[in-house]
């Protein structure tokens, strides 16, 4: 593959950065602001890139490549400006061109909106898996939903989480094109006719209710250092007519423009609340809106090229990521046999060799399931496909059980208890040629009890794909100093094969580089411990120990297992003057859903131990508590790098996998976590002695589970955790209200789902290991290392390349694009 280098200069970059700010932003730098700047530097970049873009297009048409469509509810992107001048290796001569103009490449970095397309690690990872297939020269796109507000902006009033709107496009996104002319009709509601075909067959007519139009936003996604560059396509929701004249001219003015606002609402915010009926039917149409608009596409693309539909599967290997896209098997089809015709076993056979079904949940409320009710209003041809699948696949079942009439009813894509729901877990399982889990534990428990009935009867569709994160953003762009440290000891090969970090182990114990490697961690922390205090108003010491847990709020993932270990070591201070531990700085992120009462309640109490912990004479320089809110990519760059301790702590058998404690292990942060999702194979991977380990295993919460747990006998007999939760209690952290934290306490006490209270005494002895491991900065130092160097398996071009190897049967396509310099026609 030939390398493209545009012989490029600052010159170069500063004369059209100036033509951008003036021909796209139409300013001259007397009005310009620094936003300006910014929109102006990041369409100069996208210039460098258009030429990779269009040549990487023009490559898969010409090789006829198979290509890898992600099907994904959520793509948390993170900036993209940053990341896109590393790929292209051009990082630090844009830096001086910029300085050369008097400005800070941070200063505009700072201003770049982050598209908040996702609630955490689903639409992270899929994120990390463009990333990776744009470096491995993967044809892929990725399909997605262009959500005019994003996840909510997180502030803190109070102690308490406010959601406010997401508004990141509201001053324009450089890096995204409309593509009005593949824009695809999507219909809703109505009803079905059936009729018969000229050539005597019975065909199935599906008569909208209303309809819409899905209109693609695509965006580059750049390989790192080769000249791929592939394609996020994003759909966003529009009428079909957007304006009404003859209602206008009768005087009906808001009923002139009411089409456009019902069908804009589609996509207007990401997960609306689903309690009501309405947030439903609005989530359900959002998942069928852009499967279907994604499936058009294909099928656009398929006879653009003058490939027969048949060989679909051929040309199209279809990841679907969780349930919210399983829709699309039923979509399928319904384009295939009503608008193609198609035979049904035809159009089954091309079906399931498309789609495979990655399982991202052990919690059976995360399953989704739809009311039948709902799905019969809103998708009527949808549901009568889904009930012949079903009544197909029932009979295959029957086959097999021989008359286990109990696990043909457990089986069914419609459960009959009470209300009757369609379950699109057993819709993608049904549909697919492959399934998987995203960890070791993980995929063994969907094997053991979560799709078991599947399993026994396709053992041979089940795999596990351990999850991983991109080095390119979670290292090389987060962490540039121990980055720099790492190539200046091993080279740069690192950044697209992970692997080469095991050549760090060589300096384990090598006192110079170990220097190094500390004060990059140093320097690190005092650059966080400033952006805490402007963000919190917080001071803290970058000596303490920094100990983080940043992850989305939820009982699963236990934040208040941590918070009770910092009250009882704040107890512990109080009454013990002689106790001597380093100082630690506990530091909390992440997001609750706006409707999860207790996660929010976790949120506040976080947020007032700080308030009284922080404030005390008594221990104000050995402890602090600090919450930091918005937890998002652009944070996590920062918290990620400044990590010391990683709190991986939720009850074993619950977390899928987790892929924040990747990229905190491959910053050199030591786990403290349970046997849990990912956090098994890390530890395997860096070592028993580099891993601070607790906690019940899967198996054993089970048999707690089920010989009857009784979380009041663990409060009365450990006297230390009773003390803890009694502080609460009595309302020590409440100004006196002994009511405000009860619901917490009460769920604690009398119920504990998640085994925060029988797994605290272990947890308080692990936490106390860790202060006597640290004051040992040599060997703390070696235990860093050898986690970063250890680390290479949780790269997600390793997963990518099982993906590839073992379900999408898809090889790399290099790209080698003319030489044109980027700016010729600007």
């Amino acid at each position: 593959m030939k390398q493209n280098h545009y012989p490029l200069t600052t010159d170069d970059i500063k004369r059209n950065f100036f033509r951008n700010l003036a021909n796209v932003q139409g300013k001259f730098p007397a009005l310009a602001s620094t936003f300006d700047y910014y929109m102006a530097l990041s369409y100069t970049v996208r210039d460098m890139l258009m030429a990779r873009w269009v040549g990487t297009a023009t490559e898969y048409v010409e090789k006829k490549s198979r290509t890898v469509a992600y099907l994904s509810a959520e793509f948390l992107m993170g900036p993209h400006l940053a990341s896109n001048l590393l790929n292209l290796g051009m990082t630090e001569l844009v830096t001086q061109a910029m300085a050369e103009l008097g400005l800070k490449l941070d200063d505009l970095l700072g201003e770049e909106p982050e598209p908040g397309l996702g609630n955490g690690g689903l639409g992270r990872l899929a994120a990390c898996f463009l990333d990776s297939m744009a470096t491995m020269n993967i044809p892929s796109v990725g399909y997605g939903i262009r959500y005019e507000f994003g996840i909510f902006e997180q502030v803190i009033f109070d102690g308490w989480q406010v959601e406010k709107t997401d508004k990141w496009l509201f001053r324009g996104n450089p890096w995204e094109i409309v593509r009005p002319e593949w824009a695809v009709e999507i219909k809703l509601g109505g009803h079905t006719e059936r009729y018969v075909a000229e050539n005597g067959e019975t065909r199935v007519n599906w008569i909208p209710g209303w309809s819409v139009k899905g209109v693609p936003y695509d965006t580059p996604i750049l390989g790192y250092r080769n000249n791929a560059a592939n394609t996020l396509r994003l759909w966003q929701a529009v009428a079909p007519e957007s304006f009404n004249f003859e209602r206008f001219n009768q005087g009906d003015y808001y009923g002139a423009v009411e089409e456009k606002v019902s069908s804009e609402n589609l996509t207007k915010i990401l997960y609306p609340n689903d309690g009501p009926l309405q947030g439903k039917q609005l989530r359900l149409e959002q998942q069928y809106f852009f499967v279907s608009c994604s499936l058009q596409d294909m099928l656009r693309i398929m006879k653009t090229q003058r490939i027969r539909l048949e060989h679909f599967h051929e040309k199209f290997a279809v990841q679907l990521n969780d349930t919210h896209p399983a829709i699309a098997i039923a979509e399928l089809m319904r384009l295939l046999v009503d608008e193609h015709d198609m035979s049904w076993d035809t159009a089954w056979n091309v079906t399931r060799r498309t789609f495979a079904y990655t399982n991202h949940t052990l919690l059976p409320e995360a399953l989704e399931c739809w009311p039948v009710e709902l799905m019969e209003s809103l998708l009527p041809r949808l549901m009568e496909i889904i009930y012949e699948i079903n009544s197909r696949f029932l009979e295959q079942v029957r086959a097999q059980c021989l008359g286990d009439t109990a696990k043909v009813i457990r089986m069914s894509m419609i459960d009959e208890n009470g209300a009757r729901m369609v379950r699109m877990a057993h819709l993608a399982c049904a549909g697919s040629h492959a399934i998987n889990g995203v960890a070791a534990l993980h995929t063994e428990l969907l094997k053991r009890d979560v799709l078991k009935d599947f399993y026994s009867l396709w053992p041979e569709k089940f795999s596990n794909k351990t999850n991983g994160v991109t080095p390119r953003r979670w290292m090389a762009l987060c962490n540039p100093r121990l980055s720099k440290v790492i190539s200046e000891a091993i080279g740069d090969t690192w950044v697209r094969n992970l692997g080469k970090l095991q050549d760090l182990q060589r300096f384990s114990d090598d006192a110079v580089f170990l220097n190094r490697w500390d004060d990059a961690k140093r320097l690190n922390k005092h650059d966080f411990a400033l952006n805490l205090y402007k963000r919190t108003g917080v001071s803290v010491d970058p000596e303490s120990i920094f100990d983080v847990q940043a992850k989305r709020i939820h009982e699963y993932k236990r934040q208040h297992l941590n918070i009770l270990y910092v009250i009882a070591l704040y107890r512990k201070l109080k009454t013990d003057p002689h106790f001597d531990t380093h100082p630690r700085t506990f530091i909390f992120a992440g997001k609750a859903a706006p409707g999860y009462h207790l996660a929010k309640l976790i949120i506040k109490l976080i947020n007032e131990v700080g308030r009284v912990v922080n404030r005390d004479p008594a221990t104000k320089d050995r402890l602090k508590v600090v919450f930091l809110p918005n937890f998002n990519v652009t944070n996590g760059q920062q918290i990620y790098a400044a990590t010391e301790v990683s709190e991986q702590i939720s009850t074993a058998g619950k977390e899928a996998s987790g892929t924040g404690n990747m990229k905190f292990a491959m910053n050199g942060a030591l786990t403290i976590g349970t046997l849990d999702g990912a956090n098994i194979e890390i530890r395997e991977e860096v070592g028993e002695e580099n891993f601070f380990l607790f906690g019940m295993t899967a198996e054993e919460v089970r048999l707690t589970y089920e010989r009857g747990y009784a979380p009041n006998d663990a409060y009365q007999q450990d006297a230390i955790l009773k003390d803890a939760i009694d502080l609460i209690r009595n309302g020590f952290f409440s100004h006196g209200d002994t009511g405000l934290f009860r619901d917490l306490t009460d769920n604690l006490i009398y119920s504990d789902p998640y085994l925060v209270l029988a797994d605290f005494n272990a947890y308080r002895e692990c936490q106390d290991s860790i202060d006597s491991v640290y004051r040992d900065r040599m060997r703390w130092n070696k235990m860093s290392v050898l986690n970063t160097a250890r680390s290479g398996k949780f790269s997600s071009d390793r997963t990518i390349a099982e993906y590839c190897r073992e379900i999408w049967k898809v090889e790399s396509v290099p790209i080698d694009v003319p030489e044109v310099d980027p700016f010729r026609l600007v």
